[in-house]
């Protein structure tokens, strides 16, 4: 019994976070060093991996190491998690996440939501809805879920009309029963539309896309409320849900610490969902 009191003395001392320290030290009164667990999780540059990062101090003192894995292609966050090449993601919402499991076959759980990035319509030319011409040309995103969306806020301006009955969270410009402007839809990725802005009269753009453009969130002509159903999601493998490090994970990401943190950095780019 001696040796181990002294074994989980030495391992104490030998780190220099504070937390890690009064963790050991809890260990070694017990008489067994705190055994720490490393969590992988997927996610977007901005604001997901920035969130995880303000946490990661926070989970370290629970003995949860946070891996934090940003890959250049978000598309690839799913299969990344499929292949158990991640324990968990952040950087999707439940409709794009309903739009693809089925014909991918992925069989993941929600465990937390954690905010919502609400979409704006952002333009290089105009400074009002009102300057919007007939015949303006207006940057789409192409995946489904993201592309109903950015069409149902121009419904909601009054400045299209989509066929009734579309409950699958997808449509295209194809679904519009009313264009009385004539708008000519460009479809494009999400991440190019930025670019795309001074070839275009203006974009429907995720809010991500823009804090990584460094565009100024706040120069949207206008943009969804806070009511939105896209909030951005922590996703696992079924069967996960119950592991200690993910619960963890999620307490920490509705934390009233991460809301405040949400709210002073983003403004209204970031909306908290919890």
């Amino acid at each position: 019994m001696a040796v181990m009191i002294i074994l989980a003395g030495a391992l104490a001392g030998c780190s220099s976070d504070k937390g890690d320290n009064s963790a050991a030290a809890e260990g070694a009164k017990s008489g067994n060093a705190v055994k720490e667990v490393t969590l992988k999780v997927g996610a977007a540059a901005v604001p997901h991996a920035e969130i995880l990062e303000f946490i990661k101090p926070k989970l370290k003192e629970e003995g949860v190491n946070l891996d934090i894995v940003v890959l250049d292609d978000e598309g690839q966050l799913n299969p990344a998690l499929q292949e158990k090449q991640i324990d968990a993601n952040y950087f999707q919402h439940v409709p794009y996440l309903d739009s693809i499991k089925d014909e991918k076959g992925y069989d993941f759980v929600v465990t937390a939501k954690v905010h919502v990035e609400p979409i704006g319509f952002y333009s290089e030319k105009l400074k009002s809805k009102e300057e919007l011409p007939d015949g303006a040309k207006i940057g789409i995103p192409n995946n489904p879920s993201n592309e109903y969306r950015a069409l149902v806020l121009l419904q909601q301006q009054g400045l299209i009309k989509l066929k009734d009955g579309l409950t699958t969270y997808e449509a295209t410009p194809k679904d519009i029963v009313d264009n009385p402007h004539k708008f000519e839809f460009v479809e494009a990725d999400a991440a190019t539309l930025p670019r795309a802005l001074p070839d275009l009269d203006g974009a429907v753009i995720n809010t991500n896309v823009v804090l990584e453009a460094k565009i100024d969130p706040n120069s949207a002509l206008f943009r969804e409320d806070a009511n939105s159903p896209y909030a951005n999601i922590v996703v696992v493998r079924k069967g996960d849900e119950n592991r200690d490090e993910i619960k963890k994970l999620d307490a920490a990401l509705n934390s009233p610490d991460v809301k405040k943190f949400i709210e002073d950095k983003y403004g209204v780019a970031v909306v908290p969902a919890f």
